[in-house]
């Protein structure tokens, strides 16, 4: 048997999971400047995500704070995890056109590819009028943390890009699922959480039969390095979501905030939670290596 019949059932698996991707994004796409009512005034009461998913649900902390400072913190909480998503999904599109570059244009996959680039345009514009339409400026990750990502868009490949577009998304995907149904939540939160939620988690399936594919037949020296640069990029990110910036904006002392926040066991199970599937995934494809799982656990995702 010749490597290219080895590998014939393979690309083909490719080829109809990209085509299925393609006819249900015709099928059910949504346009954010017409699905959101951007002219809807914005209800005083309603919090910017469900309270239960705040850094600070639980705390002594959140005991202490009136009604308003709960809802001002909770639109700060998820503006800044809309401009760590604006961010990552500006890494992502870098990513995904320089796998594709110089690609068989009538493939599948080329084509599905670029269907989740101007997916991912269209969510970074919706997020950043979402954000403008709450009245807060973006919020960005640490000096660090940009520099670590210029490396990282520039470099990664493989299933070590898809794998930390896997990352990004699974952990938005179950947060939104939450916020989208919550009837205390921002009615402008929950539609661009279902729009994101819906698109997404078409790019999800796309990034994990890409992860399938690279890592067919993969050694384990690869296996280690790849799962160890996912690892990372997953902590990068988790540590950038929420700002510490947003404690102040609530009128809360940051660095009381910041320190209640780390010891939240409450925050940190909803983030385990959220998790679950995702480190089965990895588990499944070899990714979760021993270094791997201690990076994860730094963060409260495993």
């Amino acid at each position: 048997m010749t490597a290219t019949q080895q590998h014939a059932p393979q690309a083909q698996s490719s080829a109809d999971v990209s085509r299925r991707l393609l006819e249900s994004s015709a099928t059910l796409s949504y346009d954010p400047m017409t699905e959101v009512d951007w002219d809807a005034p914005l209800s005083p009461d309603h919090y910017g995500l469900n309270p239960e998913w705040s850094t600070l649900y639980g705390t002594p902390l959140w005991h202490e704070l009136s009604h308003e400072q709960r809802v001002t913190l909770t639109r700060h909480e998820v503006a800044s995890i809309m401009s760590i998503g604006i961010w990552f999904e500006m890494i992502l599109q870098q990513m995904v056109l320089r796998d594709r570059y110089v690609s068989d244009y009538s493939d599948p996959e080329f084509q599905f590819a670029l269907t989740e680039i101007a997916d991912e345009c269209r969510h970074s514009i919706m997020f950043a009028r979402a954000c403008q339409k709450m009245g807060i400026s973006a919020y960005f990750p640490t000096r660090p943390a940009v520099e670590l990502a210029r490396l990282f868009k520039s470099f990664a490949g493989a299933e070590q890009a898809y794998g930390g577009i896997l990352v990004a998304e699974e952990i938005l995907d179950v947060m939104q699922r939450d916020w989208m149904r919550g009837e205390e939540v921002l009615p402008i939160v929950r539609t661009t959480s279902k729009i994101h939620v819906v698109e997404e988690s078409r790019h999800m399936k796309f990034a994990r039969q890409e992860i399938r594919d690279r890592m067919a037949g993969a050694g384990a020296a690869r296996r280690r390095a790849s799962s160890t640069v996912i690892a990372i990029a997953a902590y990068v990110i988790v540590k950038n979501m929420v700002n510490r910036d947003v404690y102040a904006a609530a009128g809360l002392d940051a660095d009381r905030a910041v320190a209640e926040a780390a010891r939240n066991t409450h925050h940190q199970t909803m983030m385990r939670s959220s998790c679950v599937h995702l480190m089965d995934f990895l588990a499944e494809v070899g990714l979760l290596t021993r270094p791997a799982r201690a990076i994860y656990r730094r963060v409260h995702m495993l």
